[in-house]
Order: structure tokens, then C-alpha cells, then sequence
């Protein structure tokens, strides 16, 4: 039987729109008898509140590699056992914070509610990269970031198109909407290429104008350049900053209108949580990933030697697939029952916040703390970037998708993620 616009997601738990956006949902019209016996329907008490949360979907099961993933670091087990048990941990993880997003987003209304999505939707990605940060990893930083926009635009986006290609032969979206997403993603993309470009110019002129002696000589003075790289990477991460808050108010009050699903689709929600409860339920679960971060960032060296696993690997491909669980869950679902704006606004929307927001706040973090970190990304990573952003913004100009479509943007994350399995690390 097909999906109706009421069928609950699996464990009866709808996902919210990662993108900042409160959007339509759909609950059940009253509680169980079973899960809230003391409160009415509509009307959670927070004893009821946290019993949901924890029991919503069988993903929550992974719990129990939390307290694992702490015991691995503490009893000093093996590298790939803190890594794998924390790795393990951080998707139920992801997946309890995109569930209380959404319910404090209900009472908040849409634009505190889009705010609070715009903070905790990477919320898992932003935790690894100040830990990775504060520890001075910082081609770890620089690589979950660009995986989770690579995971975003190409694989979730890509299996939402396939998802949607499933069921109608072609689905539709808001043209206008995509067209501005994509626009602040190639935004994002040029600021990051920028860096590269200056890295690269710098050493092609020293080879024109003096040959392989002057490259010596720029190789011995690298202070200059990373001077150069510094000065360009902070002052670009502040205007990034003030754009990413120029397009929440863009997408949130004055073009709120270009974003909204349909009107046939919006129901009524009912809350499954208490605003008291959703809000100490996120500060609770981002306590907790932060720990599981951290421990799952410090095993990453042991164990790409020890197994011969590249980092760049780790960082790129699988750090950013963990941490889009969420995301990818719901994106592939609002895609199978045909609300491809939704689908859209969480895949492109999510890396919009990496590409705009969360990178430049980590570069002006890394300023504040003592921490080098720029937007000068390998050369490699750049062009990979690049390409992506240049398929997806070709891919979704007309408003339409398609299965095919889709296909070509899964196969070029499975070819970056081939590649970056033989990149060398530096």
C-alpha cells in the first residue's frame, strides 16, 4: 500500500527541515494512551516528553554505544574500538537532535523556530569541527566540512531525486527558491576556491618571473603566504557571516513565502513535546556528542595507521555521512511522497549553513583560539567542490528532477569518494 500524506515515519517520528525552515509535519492527532497516560492529547507533560524522544524510532536502539563509546576511552581500549563504538554512537545521536529541533521549533514559530534549526541542524558536524579545531586538527576540520557539503548536495540530494524518480516520473519544486539556494551555494564555493586560487597564482608567478629558484625561495618563506591566507580567510569569513544572516532574514520574513510547501500539504501539528523539555533535551544531547566527538577525533590517527584507512577517507566520507543521518532520512522520505521542496531545502539548505556559516565560524573560532584555520582547502578538495556545486545548480535551474538525474549526482560521490580513498595526506 502506498504512503498516504498522514503515514508516520518509521517509529511514528517525523524529522524536521534542516534547512532553517518550519515547515509543515505530520504527527498523529492524539497520543497513546500508553506513552502520556497523565496529559491530554496535544498537552505533553515533560516525564512524557523524554519518553518519546528516546523511544520514537528504533534508530534509538545505537544508544547503547554511547556509554560503550565513553567506557572505550576511559578503559583505554584499542584505537579502532574508541573510534568505531563513538562513530557508532553520534547517529542516534544526530538523529535525537533533529527530533527535539523540531518540537521546540513548534511553539517558537517560524522564525525563532527556522533560528533554532539553523543552529542545531549541523549540530553534529559544528561539535566535530571545534573539537577537531581545539585539538589542532585542523585538515580534519577542513575535510568533515567539505564531506558533509559533498554528502549533502550529491549523495542525500541524489537519493532524494532517485526516491521521487520512484514514484512520479518527474517531480517539481519551487524554481525561484532553488535558484536563490543554489546561487548562496556557489557563493559559498567561490569564497572557499578564492584561497586556492591565491595559493596557486602566487607559485605560478614565482615560476614565470625566476623559475624553480624563486618557488625555493617562497617554499622557505611560507610565513608570507600564510599571512596572505589568513588576512583573506578572516576577512572573507566575516562577510560570509553577515550574508549567512542576510539569507536567514531573506528566507525567514521578507521571502518567507518562496520556501513554504503548499498549502494542500500543511496540517495541523500537534506537539509531541514541551518546549522546556525539547530545549533541555537539545543542551542534554549536544553535552553528549561533544564527549563522543571527541573521542572519536582522537582515536582518527591511530586508527588510519594501525589499518591503513587514508584520513582523508575518515574525514571526508565517513564523518559527514554519520553526521547526516538525519538529514539523508528525511530528505529520501519527503522525496518518496513528493514534497520535493522539502526535500531540497534540507539537503541544499543543510550546506548552505556548512558552506556560509559554520565554515567561516570556524575560521574566526580558530582566530579567537590561536588556531591557523583558512579557506585554503587543498587543491584537490577545491575542484571536487566545484564540480558538485556546478551539477547541482545545472540540475535543479528548471524547478524539475528525476530519477536519472539523481544517478548522476550519487555517481559522482561515489567517484569523489573513490579518490579521496587514494588521496595522499598532507
Amino acid at each position: 500500500m502506498a504512503p498516504s500524506e498522514n503515514t508516520p515515519l518509521v517509529g511514528g517520528n517525523n524529522h524536521s527541515d534542516q534547512s532553517g525552515n518550519a515547515l509543515p509535519m505530520h504527527r498523529p492527532t492524539s497520543f497513546p494512551s500508553r506513552l502520556n497516560p497523565n496529559a491530554p492529547p496535544g498537552h505533553p507533560n515533560f516525564v512524557s516528553s523524554v519518553y518519546w524522544l528516546f523511544t520514537s524510532s528504533w534508530v534509538n536502539i545505537l544508544l547503547l554505544f554511547v556509554p560503550l563509546g565513553f567506557a572505550s576511552e576511559f578503559l583505554h581500549w584499542p584505537a579502532v574500538w574508541r573510534f568505531s563504538l563513538n562513530f557508532l554512537a553520534i547517529v542516534p545521536l544526530a538523529k535525537l537532535l533533529g527530533d527535539a529541533t523540531e518540537q521546540a521549533s513548534l511553539k517558537l514559530g517560524q522564525t525563532l523556530g527556522g533560528l533554532l534549526n539553523a543552529t542545531f541542524g549541523n549540530a553534529v558536524e559544528l561539535i566535530v569541527g571545534i573539537v577537531a579545531l581545539l585539538q589542532g586538527q585542523l585538515r580534519i576540520v577542513q575535510q568533515s566540512l567539505i564531506g558533509s557539503i559533498l554528502s549533502n548536495i550529491l549523495l542525500v540530494l541524489g537519493c532524494s531525486f532517485v526516491a521521487g524518480g520512484l514514484f512520479k516520473s518527474e517531480s517539481t519544486f519551487q524554481q525561484t527558491a532553488a535558484q536563490a539556494s543554489g546561487s548562496i551555494m556557489m557563493l559559498g564555493c567561490i569564497t572557499v576556491a578564492i584561497p586556492a586560487a591565491y595559493q596557486g597564482s602566487s607559485r605560478m608567478s614565482a615560476l614565470l618571473t625566476g623559475g624553480f629558484e624563486a618557488l625555493e625561495k617562497i617554499n622557505k618563506h611560507a610565513d608570507e603566504t600564510e599571512h596572505g591566507l589568513l588576512f583573506i580567510s578572516r576577512g572573507a569569513s566575516l562577510i560570509l557571516v553577515a550574508v549567512y544572516a542576510l539569507y536567514l532574514i531573506f528566507q525567514l520574513r521578507t521571502h518567507a513565502f518562496l520556501y513554504e510547501a503548499e498549502e494542500a500539504d500543511e496540517e495541523e501539528e500537534v506537539p509531541m513535546m514541551t518546549p522546556v523539555a525539547a530545549v533541555a533535551g537539545l543542551l542534554a544531547v549536544t553535552l553528549v556528542t561533544s564527549f563522543n566527538a571527541d573521542y572519536l577525533v582522537g582515536a582518527i590517527d591511530e586508527t588510519a595507521q594501525e589499518y591503513g584507512i587514508p584520513k582523508a577517507f575518515i574525514g571526508t566520507i565517513l564523518l559527514p555521512v554519520v553526521g547526516n543521518a538525519t538529514e539523508h532520512f528525511t530528505s529520501v522520505w519527503m522525496a518518496a511522497k513528493n514534497k520535493m521542496e522539502i526535500a531540497i531545502g534540507v539537503s541544499v539548505g543543510s550546506s548552505i549553513q556548512i558552506a556560509v556559516g559554520v565554515i567561516p565560524s570556524l575560521v574566526l573560532l580558530g582566530w579567537a583560539v590561536g588556531q591557523p584555520l583558512t579557506l585554503y582547502f587543498q587543491s584537490f578538495e577545491t575542484v571536487v567542490l566545484v564540480a558538485s556545486v556546478v551539477l547541482v545548480n545545472t540540475l535543479i535551474q528548471d524547478g524539475r528532477s528525476n530519477y536519472m538525474e539523481g544517478a548522476m549526482l550519487v555517481s559522482l560521490y561515489a567517484v569523489a569518494a573513490l579518490s579521496f580513498w587514494v588521496e595522499p595526506d598532507v
